[in-house]
């Protein structure tokens, strides 16, 4: 049995949770969220908790019984506190804005990059190259990072690029010239 599968997930107030035909609906102040769920686990709400239990005991029932207990777990989150990632633009000119659904960037090519924001997610960017993104889906808010970050990767020698804020590049030293 999984030791993550185990753990309940507390259902704060405010939030409220509904499981149906395979399904989970999570709805809570910031939104709703709905999450399906294969038959190897069985999802219910006791009380002010929603408890993950395997139908079979199998390896496969065993890595679902914790994936979903942790998804479900990110969705009560994210509709109560919600997510958010903030990217780091660093490099001279580079430069980010929001215009209306639209992220415009500046990152040293010869056109401007730009980005389509999701509906369900908000992206704010401000003068010192700090792009957030905040959503209440945790797993949408990290690919609209990840993507946005493939664009331009941090490279080691001067740091240039997009980075996540609590990521840390190596710095190489570069050649000197002297024989």
């Amino acid at each position: 049995m999984s030791k993550i599968g185990k753990l309940p997930v507390a259902i704060p107030a405010g939030v409220t949770v509904k499981v149906e035909d395979n399904a989970v609906k999570v709805k809570g102040p910031k939104g709703e969220i709905v999450q399906k769920f294969n038959n190897l686990v069985k999802v219910e709400v006791k009380g002010t908790e929603i408890v993950v239990d395997p139908v079979v005991s199998s390896k496969a029932a065993n890595a679902a019984h914790g994936l979903y207990r942790n998804l479900i777990h990110n969705m009560v989150t994210g509709v109560t506190s919600g997510f958010s990632k903030t990217l780091i633009i660093t490099g001279v000119g580079f430069r980010a804005e929001v215009q209306g659904k639209l992220l415009v960037m500046n990152l040293g090519y010869s056109t401007d990059f730009i980005a389509v924001i999701p509906d369900d997610l908000t992206v704010t960017a401000d003068k010192e190259g700090k792009v957030t993104v905040s959503g209440i889906d945790k797993q949408k808010v990290g690919q609209y990072c990840a993507d946005l970050r493939k664009l331009r990767k941090p490279e080691p020698y001067k740091g240039k690029g997009i980075r996540y804020e609590t990521e840390v590049i190596r710095r190489k030293v570069g050649k000197t010239g002297v024989k």
